[in-house]
């Protein structure tokens, strides 16, 4: 225990630490007792007691009893399970990171802050080998879908759109085409796994692959289907296009560690750019060929 007493400033900030103690103990708890994987609810639990020791070592200074935030409890319960535990612990203990600073200042008073960043530093190697989840190992597969369907359907639908110059018709070609393209690159896909010495793991990886394609090329086209000016519909296809690189850039710089700016702006690049080109060869075959739709 700190032996002179505690400024209203200091006690207000381990009041803050303390809050956060208990709030991440209840979401490994939560997150625990949702996981099937009998060794990842191992060590998800064994983290969450650790989080409420340090809860408690907070509360020997604050004498107090802090409530969790409710709605992060619940927020990074449904992050995990919607988006992948990976996904979700990360994100939490990214956040967890920014608060390193505060710890070194209140490190100067009370001495079991040392035992409480040696935790926390245990938890992120943990973590690092912590979960095998499904929709990790085949992000490859998600990544070669979405990537495919991005670059091909930016520059499709702009394309269309100023050779055909017809919503209905650009959005039922786009369909049509993304469909055929969805199960070309799942049958591909599956080859690729099947010669490369992949077991039984070629169709997963083929189902991945052709749905994220299709779900992108449906996302794009949308906007074809309810606006009857393709000039109009073709600049909300670009911004949903950014939108879909955006999240999911955001989603893997997490979940897998990787720097997330880089590579935001060159898939973002490669998609406006396809789109560009694609844009004006549209144009010169309309020119050309004379064509009127």
């Amino acid at each position: 225990m700190s032996e002179q007493p505690l400024s209203p400033d200091m006690v207000g900030t381990l009041i803050t630490l303390q809050q956060g103690e208990i709030t991440e103990h209840q979401i490994y708890q939560k997150i625990a007792a949702a996981t099937s994987d009998p060794h990842n609810r191992v060590v998800l639990t064994r983290i969450a007691v650790q989080e409420y020791e340090h809860y408690l070592i907070w509360k020997k200074y604050t004498r107090r009893d802090i409530a969790p935030k409710a709605h992060l409890v619940w927020s990074y319960y449904f992050l995990a399970r919607f988006l992948g535990i990976t996904f979700a612990i990360k994100l939490m203990e990214g956040v967890e990171k920014r608060a390193q600073g505060i710890y070194r200042e209140v490190g100067m008073i009370i001495p079991e802050v040392r035992e409480i960043v040696a935790h926390e530093e245990a938890h992120e190697r943990e973590l690092i080998g912590l979960l095998d989840e499904e929709r990790l190992r085949y992000v490859g597969s998600v990544v070669l879908g979405l990537n495919d369907a991005l670059v091909e359907f930016t520059g499709t639908l702009a394309g269309l759109t100023f050779a055909i110059q017809n919503s209905q018709v650009i959005a039922m070609a786009g369909l049509i085409t993304g469909v055929a393209a969805s199960l070309s690159m799942g049958a591909s896909e599956y080859l690729s796994q099947k010669s490369g010495g992949g077991s039984g793991d070629a169709v997963k990886a083929a189902l991945y692959t052709g749905i994220a394609y299709i779900v992108t090329v449906c996302l794009l086209v949308l906007p074809f289907l309810f606006l009857s000016n393709p000039y109009f519909a073709l600049p909300i296809t670009m911004a949903s296009a950014i939108l879909v690189i955006f999240l999911f850039t955001f989603y893997i710089s997490i979940a897998k560690d990787l720097p997330f700016v880089r590579r935001f702006f060159e898939m973002a690049a490669i998609s406006m750019g396809i789109a560009a080109i694609s844009f004006v060869i549209g144009l010169m075959i309309r020119v050309l060929m004379h064509v009127d739709v």
